[in-house]
């Protein structure tokens, strides 16, 4: 059934980006034809645009307001719900994100910015575990019900992990334990609220959970990345005005550059297998005051046993074994692609996050043109899939990290000069 189900999710969304691919391209069609305003209906739905106009204010009130009714009449509950729903001291900003029901939305949550998110914007829109309803009033021990979270984490995840990891995930049993039950199945349902609630205490590159209210939680608020944005990340907005310098900025750069190499070694040897990301954009990290980068969509990400099940399916050429940024090779022999993913995180992240700061002339003279062009070069390396070469693919992989690291750290060394010169031409011209 498990394996049945991710084929299905496969076939499923091949069908759907194929008919994405289809209806864009009959949209271009016709937008040449139509002209100007033809071509912009064409960018509008090609950029998501199709469900902007439900990202409204007007919807995001009432889907908290239904959010509150329900904990009003006592089918939800949560450790935010008095917050929201009564005391309002965490209150409605604006709706960032709306796709095929999942809302993201900005609050304000005692004079400081959270986000809510939650995959379904209507609590009825989860399975229920109709069995609470004929349970008596302490109907089932605690142990079976941390056994009943285990599973469902071990269905989300495709691994086991200890009692201790999913315990925080059942609070204490209250009066009212149906209702919590109900609120945490919900929550349980999302994958990237397990994901979250799971790893927060032992990975500083995830976001940690506040609270929730039904099948609404709250994350911190961190500044995201923007593919459009000249250093990809807001950094004034994270760090303040204090970088608004060319050599201020190159070395924040470079920085951030280096936590997300920990980030990737972290994913990949800190848990009890892999972590692999299949959906690497600007948008899907931030970054915290101090520079550290944060995964904060991880709907597209799978732990090595639930990655090969995905990728482990019926092909004719590599190209059915792609999916998003997650590839395997087509074994023309028996028609299947193979379960061991054929790129790495580290390939991804250097082809769509480092090589649009490499590429560029990094911070003017602050960074020698020998240090520039060694950058480059390392980048575009490390950016290349080796599909003939996946025996291989680790050891390669590794290089390029060591290779990477030690660039950023003689970067950093060298900007570090570059301050100190400028410091002391400063109080010379001050004497």
């Amino acid at each position: 059934l498990k394996r049945l189900g991710s084929q299905l999710r496969w076939a499923d969304g091949c069908r759907r980006r194929r008919r994405r691919r289809r209806l864009l391209l009959l949209l271009l069609r016709r937008g040449l034809k139509a002209g100007r305003g033809g071509l912009f209906a064409f960018f509008f739905l090609a950029h998501g645009g199709v469900f902007s106009g439900r990202c409204t204010d007007e919807q995001s009130r009432r889907i908290l307001a239904k959010l509150c009714f329900d904990y009003g009449t006592g089918m939800l509950t949560g450790d935010l719900c008095e917050d929201l729903c009564v005391t309002k001291t965490l209150t409605y900003k604006r709706c960032l994100y709306y796709n095929q029901g999942k809302k993201v939305i900005q609050a304000d949550w005692r004079g400081h910015p959270v986000i809510l998110k939650s995959k379904n914007e209507i609590f009825s829109s989860y399975h229920s575990l109709g069995f609470l309803e004929e349970m008596e009033s302490q109907g089932i021990p605690d142990t079976e019900l941390l056994l009943m979270v285990a599973l469902e984490v071990k269905n989300t995840l495709g691994l086991e992990l200890p009692n201790k990891t999913v315990g925080p995930l059942w609070k204490k049993r209250g009066p009212r334990w149906k209702v919590q039950l109900a609120s945490l199945w919900a929550l349980l349902q999302q994958e990237e609220y397990i994901y979250f609630s799971v790893l927060q205490d032992v990975s500083k590159h995830v976001l940690r959970v506040i609270g929730s209210c039904g099948h609404f939680y709250a994350v911190e608020y961190l500044t995201a990345g923007h593919a459009w944005h000249s250093t990809l990340f807001s950094l004034e907005d994270a760090v303040g005005a204090s970088l608004s310098g060319i050599k201020h900025k190159a070395k924040a750069i470079i920085q951030i550059a280096i936590s997300f190499l920990d980030m990737v070694n972290h994913f990949d040897n800190d848990f009890s297998y892999p972590l692999h990301l299949c959906d690497i954009k600007p948008e899907n990290f931030a970054i915290r005051n101090d520079l550290t980068v944060v995964a904060i969509d991880v709907d597209m990400a799978f732990f090595e046993p639930k990655m090969r099940d995905i990728l482990e399916q019926n092909c004719s050429g590599d190209e059915d074994c792609v999916f998003f940024d997650c590839f395997s090779k087509c074994n023309l022999k028996n028609g299947k692609c193979g379960a061991e993913r054929a790129n790495t995180n580290l390939q991804v992240i250097c082809d769509k996050i480092f090589r649009p700061w490499f590429t560029l002339n990094l911070g003017g003279s602050a960074v020698s043109f020998p240090m520039q062009l060694q950058l480059q070069e390392a980048v575009h390396e490390c950016a290349q899939p080796r599909i003939k070469d996946i025996s291989n693919m680790q050891s390669n992989s590794a290089n390029s990290f060591s290779q990477l690291y030690n660039l950023f750290q003689v970067s950093q060394k060298e900007l570090q000069k570059s301050n100190l010169a400028d410091s002391s031409v400063m109080v010379t011209r001050e004497t």
